[in-house]
């Protein structure tokens, strides 16, 4: 089943509600399918689909002309918490004196969700800003800036959005990707990718700084989440070993002192993006598994994973595996968990799944996109 596209009032007044909405950020500059981000010459502009689940099947609003990139976790949008606005990083440009690639950018748009059509701004922030964290009481965003080894605050104000503060994390060349915000807005969890750990910040009186706490993780850490009542992160990423070793999730003691890594959850062969629902028991990560190797690779699929996972407490264990397209990028649910989104790169498509006691199923809607969807954030 394939969803069309339906525009107008109707649909915006849907989004004015606050609910049920979910952000794609669709590139066409950059392909993946390959095996090898490859730049794609006199590409179509990139896209939003701004889908709304308030009723089933959703519609679906595409906004062009929204540069936005595959190239870092897929967490590079991010929704307040009241569902007027959203972040969504521009992370990379095609090199202005090479057309065959690509450099970093330094600004966040900023999405009008009360305006029609929905209006953007930009503020700016370090080089290659990619994943983005707003906090539970939406008064400020983090953004973690991979080819500057920084972190910015930014502060929210209504449909305001001001740099506030820059603050040194790592080397550039340990490319910090993603970070968290805990729902006490007292620390984050940023995920240094190539030095694997997470780095410690802390939040005081509208200022962030870098503590000198280093969580060890199972291998590159990627996308990294805190679970809504803050008793736990988790964060998952390749390991040092080929595209078809198993990796792991890893686990987070939050209320610990201090706190630690407790468990490692095997998922499969690199994942990409991890979620968790909005009642904090179900985990999703989805895996490449092959999918994203060249075409000349013996151990190439034809599709991705998405797992499954259940948690109490710190304990957290595989449920279920399913295949979804190839090369799976974000993965999230819908603000009252009874939907699981899977991008597929390639495929222009999401894949929707119902979520019902523990399990999966696949609804055989599939979502396409003017592009190919490469990040995903639901509305809190």
């Amino acid at each position: 089943m394939k969803l069309s596209t339906f525009l107008g009032a109707a649909l915006l007044l849907s989004l004015n509600a606050y609910g049920q909405l979910v952000i794609s950020g669709n590139e066409n500059k950059i392909d993946l399918a390959s095996g090898t981000p490859t730049v794609v010459l006199g590409a179509e502009e990139d896209s939003l689909s701004l889908i709304d689940f308030s009723d089933f099947p959703p519609k679906v609003r595409h906004l062009y002309g929204i540069p936005n990139s595959v190239i870092g976790p897929p967490s590079n949008i991010a929704i307040a918490p009241n569902g007027k606005l959203a972040l969504i990083a521009n992370s990379l440009k095609i090199d202005p004196l090479d057309a065959s690639k690509y450099v970093p950018e330094s600004y966040i748009h900023v999405l009008d969700l009360e305006s029609d059509p929905p209006r953007t701004k930009h503020v700016r922030t370090d080089l290659q800003p990619s994943g983005i964290s707003i906090s539970a009481d939406g008064k400020f965003a983090l953004v973690a800036n991979r080819a500057s080894g920084t972190v910015s605050m930014l502060y929210i104000d209504g449909s305001s959005v001001s740099h506030a503060q820059t603050v040194s994390v790592c080397l550039p060349e340990e490319n910090i990707s993603d970070i968290a915000i805990h729902p006490d807005g007292s620390l984050a969890l940023a995920s240094i990718q190539q030095s694997g750990y997470l780095a410690v910040l802390s939040i005081s009186d509208g200022q962030i700084q870098v503590t000198d706490r280093k969580i060890s993780v199972y291998g590159k850490p990627y996308r990294v989440v805190i679970t809504p009542d803050g008793e736990v992160g988790l964060t998952a990423g390749q390991g040092y070993g080929s595209a078809i070793d198993s990796d792991a999730l890893t686990v987070i003691d939050l209320k610990a002192k201090p706190i630690r890594s407790v468990d490692y959850v095997a998922l499969g062969a690199v994942p990409e993006s991890i979620e968790v629902s909005p009642n904090g028991k179900l985990i999703a990560a989805v895996l490449m598994a092959g999918s994203n190797l060249p075409a000349n690779d013996p151990h190439k699929t034809d599709s991705g994973e998405v797992v499954l996972l259940s948690r109490k407490g710190t304990q957290v264990e595989v449920e279920q595996t399913l295949p979804v397209g190839p090369i799976p990028e974000g993965v999230a649910f819908t603000s009252d968990g009874e939907y699981l989104l899977v991008q597929s790169h390639p495929a222009r498509a999401i894949w929707v799944f119902e979520v019902k006691r523990k399990r999966l199923k696949d609804s055989g809607l599939r979502i396409e996109v003017p592009g190919m969807p490469s990040s995903l954030r639901a509305a809190p």
